[in-house]
């Protein structure tokens, strides 16, 4: 269990229900031998770096939380330093909720699942929106995507947690299925 993880997350209020449920004890343990997961790691890369989407979460003035998806190809969302992560933040509904947010609160949250594979990482975090910087918006650019770039998005890692995998559904993506039907189609090409 990650240490800064169990900073950020656990709160008084978690301590106490880990506490009445029993789990608190157990918690303590893994927290005190737990690695810090505060620094982006060649496998968190390597995972970041295969992921088609994410969720972004912020929260606003009012003290709701917001969740957006999203996504591009894979390797939209681009490791920049072994602190911070970024993407390009194209056009959509032009309902400006995530960057509203975070122009009042940069405290924001990314939930990165691979669904194929089964395997889930929590973000804890700090976001910021980047208009106007011409290199970093080409660093972020996906070759060959005609979306428009509106903004970039940097999201500064204060600790990350894995999950495990007990009731994540195993779904996969339209080109995937794809793939297995072509493979599926040669094998059956293959027999005749």
């Amino acid at each position: 269990m990650a240490r800064k993880f169990a900073e950020l997350a656990f709160t008084p209020e978690v301590k106490a229900i880990q506490e009445q449920q029993g789990s608190r004890q157990t918690y303590e343990r893994y927290i005190a031998k737990g690695p810090s997961n505060d620094t982006i790691t060649p496998k968190l890369a390597e995972f970041i770096a295969t992921l088609d989407g994410m969720y972004l979460g912020t929260v606003s003035s009012s003290g709701y939380p917001y969740i957006q998806f999203r996504g591009g190809p894979p390797g939209f969302l681009k490791v920049l330093d072994e602190t911070t992560l970024g993407f390009a933040d194209f056009g959509g509904n032009a309902q400006y909720i995530t960057v509203g947010n975070l122009a009042s609160e940069d405290k924001a949250f990314l939930f990165l699942m691979d669904y194929r594979n089964r395997q889930r990482v929590k973000v804890w975090g700090r976001a910021e929106v980047v208009k106007g910087d011409t290199e970093l918006i080409e660093k972020l650019r996906i070759p060959d995507y005609p979306a428009p770039i509106e903004r970039a998005i940097l999201f500064h890692v204060e600790a990350y947690s894995e999950n495990c995998s007990q009731h994540i559904p195993i779904r996969y993506s339209e080109a995937e299925v794809a793939e297995i039907a072509a493979r599926g189609s040669l094998l059956e090409n293959r027999e005749e």
